[in-house]
């Protein structure tokens, strides 16, 4: 039981992010790279390389910024685009690193190349301490309990605050420049908490995709997957209720070796499955394949987490029509049906139900963080969403967490730190969440003062603002661009006006 609940709560949380998104595609330097992922409105791999163009830089930062014992430093990774800075005051967009590779953020976060020219802004992409190249021990990192003891968001937003001070001494021209954090999904929620924490650092924050609130007590413990549910829903007449019907599909079939087998040869796994352990498991990879398509229902073909079709989750339903066919039918529809993410392209051999989406994101580092801190109760009844019931057990949840980390969660902590819904006395901050997206239950989507603004993309999967715009964007997700810029605008606007103030409300 335990294990299960790890499986599938704590693996799901990794793709928060994205962030996100959440939070996933390959990593790759824009400036070296010889074939960069197809983007937006970019239309050859060529122009977007001739778009993004960036430096890569590394700075000292302090292991331990509340300590005094500790007074090592670790070399933070951070990438530079000056192309359309004015200089001399000239703002500087700020993106607060998720759990992964900072140049795969960089790549997917078009939104701030779309609009540096506009705003003549100085582009930073700062990566999140232990992911990345930006690991505080070397490769001892992630060895034990004492290493990753410094792996908080505490410290990395603090990381993030240095960092800025830095680059406003050490850049001729950016002493009095405006810094405006941006991020998504988890990034997102970093950029969120950095102007709350750090309002004489930046004046303002753009946090798409964020679930702030997707802690103890916020929000609905169900409230994730009746998204995730409902998206299928409206996407295709029965297939919501044939994934609903295939769990015990699998049940019946997993029963026997001989079942297993056949599952193993339907589904071309790389792995056969070989017990009731193993059946578990695929579960659970399905379920995850879910959410993820879920995430990235972009209106285009994208390659964030997989290479997909436009609105993939249409395509997906084509093959689940028939919710009340025989086991072995409806399960040959599902493995159409999750072909489509795992293998839109043509080329893949098998299926490898050990991986659902980029290894650029740091899942180790996440699952640390899921276990210490970013404790996100989820669960579902298997009536207003589509998959299996399962509560939410915070005590099953520690002890796997005490199993594989030697850590127990402190799930009042992220609520105690940050305020949970009691955000009223902060200012400059969007938050943008997508109707489509998962993670939006989580969000900030109620109207709390005139300075913490709320963007609702009811087209919108997993931070699409923040994507690269594209021919194919719904109007509502360039409704909501235009608008974050403009409060942008309103932000550098004031603080050019009064230099000596970082804390300048929109009213």
């Amino acid at each position: 039981m335990a294990s299960s609940i790890f499986t599938s709560v704590t693996r799901l949380a990794v793709f928060i992010f994205v962030t996100s998104l959440v939070s996933c595609l390959q990593v790759i330097s824009a400036i070296n790279a010889p074939n960069l992922p197809r983007q937006g409105v970019v239309s050859s791999d060529q122009i977007l390389r001739n778009l993004i163009d960036y430096k890569t830089y590394y700075f000292d930062q302090k292991i331990d910024h509340f300590g005094f014992a500790e007074d090592s430093t670790f070399k933070q990774r951070y990438l530079l685009a000056d192309q359309h800075w004015h200089k001399d005051g000239g703002p500087i967009l700020f993106y607060t690193g998720n759990e992964g590779d900072i140049a795969w953020f960089c790549n997917n976060t078009g939104f701030m190349w779309d609009v540096a020219e506009e705003l003549g802004a100085l582009l930073v992409f700062a990566e999140h301490r232990y992911y990345g190249d930006s690991l505080p021990f070397g490769e001892q990192s992630y060895s034990d309990a004492k290493h990753l003891n410094f792996l908080t968001s505490e410290q990395a937003l603090a990381d993030f605050a240095m960092l800025t001070e830095h680059l406003k001494l050490d850049l001729p021209g950016a002493k009095h420049s405006p810094v405006i954090a941006i991020g998504g999904s988890y990034g997102g929620m970093l950029a969120a908490w950095f102007r709350m924490k750090y309002p004489h650092v930046v004046v303002g924050a753009l946090a798409s995709s964020a679930p702030i609130w997707q802690f103890k007590d916020l929000v609905p413990c169900d409230v994730f997957y009746k998204i995730v549910t409902d998206d299928f829903s409206e996407s295709g007449k029965g297939c919501s209720e044939s994934i609903r019907r295939s769990w015990k599909a699998v049940d019946n079939l997993t029963s026997t070796d001989g079942g297993l087998q056949w599952l193993s040869d339907a589904f071309h796994l790389c792995s056969p499955l070989k017990s009731k352990e193993d059946a578990l498991f695929f579960k659970s990879w399905l379920s995850e394949t879910w959410v993820n398509l879920a995430m990235v229902d972009y209106p285009y073909e994208a390659n964030f987490l997989q290479p997909l079709p436009a609105w993939p989750i249409q395509v997906v339903c084509k093959f689940l029509r028939e919710p009340s066919l025989p086991d072995k039918d409806l399960l040959q529809n599902i493995f159409q049906a999750v072909n489509v993410y795992y293998n839109h392209t043509g080329n893949t051999q098998c299926l490898n139900t050990s991986q659902t989406a980029t290894g650029n994101l740091g899942y180790i580092g996440w699952y640390y963080q899921a276990c210490t801190e970013m404790v996100m109760p989820m669960c579902s009844n298997g009536v207003s969403d589509m998959f299996e019931p399962q509560q939410w057990d915070f005590k099953a949840f520690s002890d796997d967490c005490s199993q594989q980390f030697g850590v127990r969660p402190r799930a009042d902590w992220a609520t105690t730190a940050y305020g949970g819904k009691n955000i009223s006395s902060h200012s400059n901050i969007i938050f943008s969440n997508g109707g489509l997206d998962p993670w939006s239950g989580g969000g900030v989507n109620v109207h709390i003062s005139d300075s913490l603004v709320t963007i609702v993309i009811p087209e919108g999967a997993h931070h699409l603002d923040l994507r690269f715009n594209n021919p194919f964007d719904p109007q509502s997700v360039l409704k909501a661009r235009a608008l974050e810029v403009q409060y942008m605008k309103q932000w550098i606007k004031e603080t050019t006006l009064n230099p000596g103030s970082q804390s300048n409300k929109i009213v």
